[in-house]
């Protein structure tokens, strides 16, 4: 075969990456790279699908400290003058962290504060509120959650966090078996004491060692002779022993470059010709239903080749160890005894990068998966003001914080899902989203720190949603919102509903959790009660605090509980009743002037795309009148 092979027509990167993946993913060869793995097992490996939890943690009302589990409203007079005298078994029970709390006690008083009588009697100067102490269900994970998005390298905080939230096998993505031939008349196997015109196999080790580092198991074969039928049954075997086949090189326009002959004698070349320099020759080809790939034989082309096209389909994401100044966008107190470190997520408002600080309890496992860098506060520090810049260490690639999307704003499942969309379905843009409430949300618009704001805030004054609000606290001119989504808010009860709970007039009769304040759904609940003139004091449980939807409906889920207010979403994942207290607008907040921002564009083509919908519908309680429309405030 003494023909050259001529590039009738080179195409671009992208649109060489786009047309080869795209025929890989029509025939179905992509979805065969995943498997199923034991999570213990799973370090180092990359997600195929999200992943959401299973069960809650803790699974339990748990105390928080070692000393001793009382009920609250025992201790409530409590004083030096008048201590509160306590019988063993009667009044309270001796308990360790992590002991579960069980009714009627409520809270714990910490070891060093309960003052020992006898074996049988104690004494305490000092009351304990509801709930103190004590870490509630639910607290770190909640079920129905996501713990991890696709296309996720699982870390080892990943895999406590999995196990915790009761996953105990995952889909990942085959660790791929890749076969690589180097080929050449002109090359050796690496040898002492090379001689004039040996050209030493250099390129074949570098595409293995690139195949194993990005997560793949390479297999290099011996070097092939410039032999067609050589060449062609070396393929074929290569071809089926493992996933994907790498051939080195052969891919040029010599009139020995038979690699392009061969494969589409066998199966099907989709592209052949990069503009690209160096790395023009590069093959991208499908053989037997499995990738095969030939590299040109420059080293540089080679790996450029190997980054662009075969990387993807082995490793994807890369740990970045960068370090950033960020603006922290909430204070943070410290002790000045300790260095603290504080998981953040961080994202580029207005040319600056914004730090926002996750949950910073020891036993949170979900704040290092969810973080993107980590803020230390130094010993003997008091804290970091808001507003301050401070040191971030990056967990993640810096390159993805410029085209990360900020929200920081009220919690809804459906921010969750919108971020594993955008993050697969868009290569260019992510989506950061940290939940403080509407309130925190519109706050964090107005000091610069994020680019949309999700919130759901009722004007007690006229019952309308969110503008009204936005006004007072913008004025004219400067805000917009991107409408979203119609929820249902509603009472969650106990399947069957037991107690028989009605509607919002029944609260007090009934243990209570409530949302955090500045929170839409707290608002609402404040509305409601102020309408039909009930105190919120006579609530039990009314300033019993959670910070999500899914937390409410966990601590409904639990035997303390009877009721909360919350979207009917969670209440469903939940295997909850749900009594239906209204329709609210659950929007997004945004600085007129970012409306024209890319990410901004991507995400509302991502809010009314089908496939979230599907998503939303199968989660039930939403609805979509006004969806993406924009209202000038």
């Amino acid at each position: 075969m003494g023909k050259r092979n001529l590039y009738l027509k080179t195409i671009s990167v992208e649109e060489a990456y786009d047309k080869y993946y795209s025929a890989l993913n029509e025939k179905g060869i992509l979805a065969k790279f995943v498997e199923e793995v034991p999570t213990s097992e799973a370090l180092g490996r990359v997600t195929s699908e999200a992943i959401f939890a299973k069960c809650n943690s803790p699974l339990f009302n748990a105390a928080a400290m070692d000393g001793i589990c009382v009920e609250s409203i025992k201790t409530k007079n409590a004083s030096e003058e008048s201590p509160v005298i306590l019988k063993s078994g009667v009044d309270y029970k001796i308990v360790d962290t992590g002991d579960s709390i069980k009714p009627p006690f409520d809270a714990v008083v910490m070891a060093e504060d309960v003052i020992e009588i006898d074996d049988e009697t104690i004494k305490i100067i000092a009351p304990v509120s509801g709930w103190e102490n004590i870490r509630p269900i639910g607290e770190d994970i909640v079920a129905g959650e996501m713990i991890l998005e696709s296309n996720h390298k699982i870390k080892p905080i990943d895999i406590g966090a999995l196990i915790a939230g009761g996953i105990l096998k995952i889909k990942c993505h085959k660790k791929l078996s890749v076969g690589i031939t180097p080929t050449g008349d002109e090359i050796i196997n690496p040898k002492d004491n090379p001689k004039e015109g040996d050209i030493i196999d250099s390129n074949s080790y570098m595409i293995k060692a690139l195949v194993d580092d990005n997560g793949g198991i390479g297999k290099r074969y011996d070097i092939v002779k410039d032999d067609y039928d050589k060449i062609k049954a070396q393929l074929q075997k290569s071809i089926a022993e493992n996933d994907i086949t790498i051939i080195n090189a052969g891919s040029s326009a010599g009139t020995e470059d038979y690699s392009v002959h061969i494969l589409k004698e066998l199966g099907e070349v989709i592209v052949h010709g990069v503009s690209m320099k160096p790395g023009k020759p590069v093959i991208l080809a499908i053989v037997d239903g499995k990738p095969v790939v030939g590299l040109p034989g420059y080293p540089l082309s080679a790996y450029l080749a190997f980054d662009l096209y075969i990387k993807p389909l082995l490793s994807h994401e890369k740990v970045s160890q960068d370090e950033i100044d960020a603006v922290v966008s909430k204070r943070l107190v410290s002790s000045l005894k300790y260095r603290e470190y504080v998981r953040v997520k961080v994202g580029k408002v207005d040319n600056k990068y914004i730090a926002s600080p996750l949950n910073r309890g020891a036993a949170s496992q979900m704040s290092m998966v969810r973080a993107d860098g980590i803020l230390i506060i130094p010993q003997n520090s008091e804290g970091i003001e808001a507003g301050e810049v401070a040191k971030v260490k990056l967990i993640k690639n810096k390159k993805t914080l410029d085209t990360t999307l900020v929200s920081i704003g009220s919690h809804d499942v459906l921010m969750d899902i919108v971020a594993d969309i955008m993050a697969n379905d868009y290569n260019d843009v992510t989506l950061s989203s940290t939940h403080v409430g509407s309130m925190g949300g519109l706050m964090a618009l107005k000091r610069g720190e994020t680019i949309i704001a999700p919130t759901h805030l009722l004007d007690e004054n006229n019952g309308k949603y969110n503008v009204d609000i936005i006004k007072e606290i913008f004025g004219e001119g400067k805000v917009s919102l991107i409408k979203g989504f119609d929820r249902i808010q509603g009472i969650m009860v106990k399947k069957g509903n037991p107690l028989s709970i009605k509607g919002i007039e029944d609260l007090p009769k009934y243990k209570f959790v409530n949302r955090q304040r500045g929170a839409g759904t707290r608002v609402l609940l404040d509305y409601k009660l102020k309408t039909l003139g009930i105190d919120p004091k006579s609530i039990d449980g009314y300033d019993k605090e959670v910070a999500t939807h899914m937390a409410v409906a966990a601590s409904v889920a639990s035997p303390y509980i009877d009721c909360g207010l919350g979207v009917k979403s969670a209440a469903d994942s939940m295997g909850l009743d749900f009594i239906e207290v209204g329709i609210e607008e659950y929007d997004f907040a945004i600085l007129t002037k970012n409306l024209e921002d890319e990410k901004v564009k991507k995400f509302i083509e991502v809010i009314k795309c089908d496939k979230l919908h599907k998503k939303l519908d199968d989660l039930g309680g939403y609805g979509y009148s006004n969806l993406g429309k924009i209202v000038n405030i």
